[in-house]
């Protein structure tokens, strides 16, 4: 009986560990699916390289904060990443002992969270800091300044009550600018060229990089902002804090939009076919089971599921 080689050629596994980022980029169309799919089926070995990058994946519970944003870029954050991958790939699974010892902070935050965690962390002040699903963070704290780096995802920042007050001040910088706390609650989302803040108590002071003035934001109410301007503040529809619970809420959202936030707690690639993509949707749904969550969909419209592998879906006609 021939064996099974333990290994992939470095070069094939660097291709499968270059597709599994291009699938999280945000960027994957049909075209690259369907590209994807015919270079796996170039060879066996193709095809076992795809497969180890999917066990990759499902072991790190999704790829870790910010790489697949940076999918398209050339920077050495990324490359370092590609190289990490493409090692796992290569020795799954004896690459899981080389893993602990990575170089992850090359290309990872402080604190991160995987898809489907969150995570509590103690600011060195007292404040307490929450971060989403595949969320990332960076902490500067100086005599200066108390500053939270949001690299990506959403966190929620609950100021301490100090006594005397701490005269240093406390921002959540992201990619457009900053909000400083003003004795508060409140939740922060890098969005894509904007950013999203919500007051649940307090007050939030809203710093575009490039706006001529800052914007105050009070309890209940939620805006964007890009690095030029402060959209109108609007009052939130929902708890911010809701996704503390596991819990995503849509009211008649469009379907395609409601499985774009769908994806954020699941790992790999959620679909969604055009032709079904306008369909409304209305409800609250525990995203800890997003199995479920799917199924409930399928139930509730004139869709099904189409499984290519646990982390390959697309949600078609029924």
């Amino acid at each position: 009986m021939t064996s099974v080689p333990d290994t992939i050629d470095p070069k094939i596994a660097g291709e499968a560990a270059d597709w599994l980022v291009r699938l999280h980029s945000g960027r994957f169309s049909e075209a690259d699916r369907q590209a994807c799919e015919r270079w796996r089926q170039r060879s066996d070995e193709h095809d076992r390289a795809w497969t180890r990058a999917q066990a990759v994946l499902a072991k790190l519970g999704g790829l870790p904060p910010g790489l697949g944003r940076a999918a398209l870029g050339a920077g050495a954050s990324r490359r370092a990443g590609m190289r990490v991958l493409t090692g796992l790939i290569v020795a799954l699974p004896a690459g899981w002992l080389a893993w602990r010892a990575a170089p992850w902070q090359a290309w990872t935050a402080d604190y991160a969270t995987r898809s489907g965690e969150r995570r509590r962390i103690e600011l060195p002040d007292g404040s307490l800091l929450v971060l989403n699903t595949a969320s990332a963070v960076d902490l500067d704290y100086s005599d200066a300044q108390r500053l939270v780096l949001l690299r990506e995802g959403e966190i929620l920042l609950r100021t301490a009550h100090a006594s005397p007050p701490d005269p240093r001040p406390l921002l959540v910088r992201t990619a457009e600018g900053s909000a400083q706390a003003l004795g508060t609650y409140f939740s922060v989302r890098q969005l894509d060229a904007r950013s999203r803040v919500a007051v649940i108590e307090g007050r939030v002071r809203l710093l575009p990089r490039a706006a001529p003035a800052d914007v105050v934001l009070t309890a209940g109410q939620y805006a964007d902002f890009s690095a030029t301007q402060v959209q109108p503040p609007q009052a939130s529809q929902h708890p911010p804090q809701a996704w503390l619970d596991g819990v995503l809420y849509a009211d008649g959202m469009r379907l395609a939009d409601f499985l774009q936030e769908l994806s954020r707690y699941r790992p790999g690639l959620l679909r969604c076919d055009p032709e079904v993509a306008g369909l409304r949707i209305s409800g609250g749904f525990q995203v800890d089971d997003t199995d479920a969550v799917l199924l409930a969909v399928s139930r509730s419209l004139p869709v099904r599921l189409v499984f290519r592998s646990r982390y390959w879906v697309t949600v078609v006609p029924a």
